[in-house]
């Protein structure tokens, strides 16, 4: 599976299209240009490339189908995933449905979130930024790593 970083700008066509960025397409294994484009669980859309996206689904059929729970994240999950590949141009086109979900306007950002990439509206994400305080980012910080080894130069 990659790991992504790096955030980048992009700009969405009057079509829905928009350029994959250069700095995310070294990222990628060559000859990957297939993913699914999916909601993310804020207001955005999360595109998985296929090697990222294959365990995720492998996790989720081997969820109980019976629980009202499982198939209640199924749904919110999976509803408008859909296949997109790049086209000649390096370009990938945003099914309306999702564009709208996310609210996403002219001016994008694609960010990095480890395994799979964020594409959030230019305003909202920017805002998510200036909502926190660095007092407020350290203390979330400090919970959720508490447990996990910090490797300290």
């Amino acid at each position: 599976m990659p790991t992504f970083l790096g955030e980048y700008e992009a700009t969405l066509d009057t079509k829905g299209r928009f350029l994959l960025p250069a700095g995310f397409k070294k990222q990628l294994k060559e000859g990957e240009n297939t993913f699914v484009l999916s909601r993310g669980i804020e207001k955005c859309l999360t595109l998985y490339p296929m090697s990222s996206w294959q365990p995720i689904v492998d996790r989720i059929n081997a969820l109980n189908d019976f629980d009202p729970k499982v198939r209640a994240f199924r749904r919110q999950f999976l509803g408008g995933a859909t296949e997109v590949e790049l086209d000649s141009a390096g370009r990938m086109l945003l099914p309306p449905t999702l564009k709208e979900y996310a609210g996403l306007s002219k001016d994008i950002i694609l960010v990095a979130a480890l395994d799979k990439i964020e594409i959030w509206d230019s305003p909202k994400y920017k805002k998510l930024f200036d909502d926190m305080a660095p007092e407020d980012f350290s203390s979330l910080a400090a919970e959720v790593m508490a447990d996990k080894p910090v490797n300290n130069p």
